[in-house]
This record gives C-alpha cells, structure tokens and sequence, in this order.
C-alpha cells in the first residue's frame, strides 16, 4: 500500500523510519527451485494454539511445526489496520503451508521445511536481529535454502 493511501498519524511513522542497511550476504546460491527446502517465515504475529500470544511489538519469533493443523495456527497481530478477514477464511492467505505441500508434491520445490517462523511485523526492525539472526541459524542447520515471506 501507497503512504498517501494510509492514514496521516501511520504515514508519518512509517516514512519517519529508518531503512537498515545490511551488512551480509545470503548464504544460498542460485540452486534450482526443484532443489530447494522452502520455510515460511511470517510476520503476521502467528502462534501455535496454546503457545504464548505475541504482546504489543516484541521482537522474538514464535516456532510453528509443518505437521501443526490449520485450526491450531491463531493471529495475535492486533491492530486496527491488520484485516484477519483472509486468514480467518484461508490461512494460505497468511501462511501458504498447504500450497507449498502441493508444490513438493508436483516437484516444483524439492521440499518444504519441517519448521516454520513468525514475528510480530509491528517491531522495529532493529530490535528484531538477535532473533532474525536465530532464525537464520535454524534455517541453515534444518537445510533451507529458500523462504516464502508472505506479504501481511
């Protein structure tokens, strides 16, 4: 979405932003789509029923297991300019765990990884590295040589 189009007090914080600079390279090379481990990190403050629910903009992550059932991944992203609507309705809309399964299953991606991720996208972005850079760790050892990031 377009600053001009949110309201005036949300385009003002957000153009107010700084843009992090970064200072690594991905540790992936170019291998082809049908040989890559796909996770799904999201910023949709998503939780695995009966885990602790993200509380305003902390900047950690919470673990969601690929064997996790649609009706126990919940939305603790809270704001009134966040629409659940799709994800109430679909939760592919916010976490396309199924359509990367049909995927590997048609051998377009070589794989889906067996852990997934999501953060709280309210955060600052500068407070969220220490647990960016955990996910990471955990990507890299579980093999994953590419993540979805779905827009929320």
């Amino acid at each position: 979405m377009r600053l001009e189009r949110l309201p005036a007090a949300t385009a003002e914080r957000y153009a107010g932003l700084e843009c992090p600079a970064f200072t690594t390279t991905p540790w992936v090379e170019g291998s082809r789509l049908s040989e890559r481990r796909i996770a799904i990190v999201s910023s949709a403050g998503l939780v695995v029923r009966g885990e602790r629910p993200f509380r305003g903009r902390e900047a950690d992550y919470r673990v969601i297991p690929a064997t996790t059932p649609a009706t126990d991944v919940l939305c603790s992203h809270i704001s009134i300019n966040f629409d659940r609507t799709g994800f109430q309705e679909d939760w592919n809309v916010v976490f396309p765990l199924d359509r990367l399964n049909e995927l590997a299953a048609d051998r377009v991606i070589g794989s889906v990884a067996a852990t997934h991720y999501s953060f709280m996208g309210a955060t600052d972005p500068k407070e969220m590295e220490p647990a960016a850079r955990d996910v990471a760790a955990k990507l890299r050892a579980d093999n994953v040589t590419g993540v979805l990031l779905p827009p929320v």
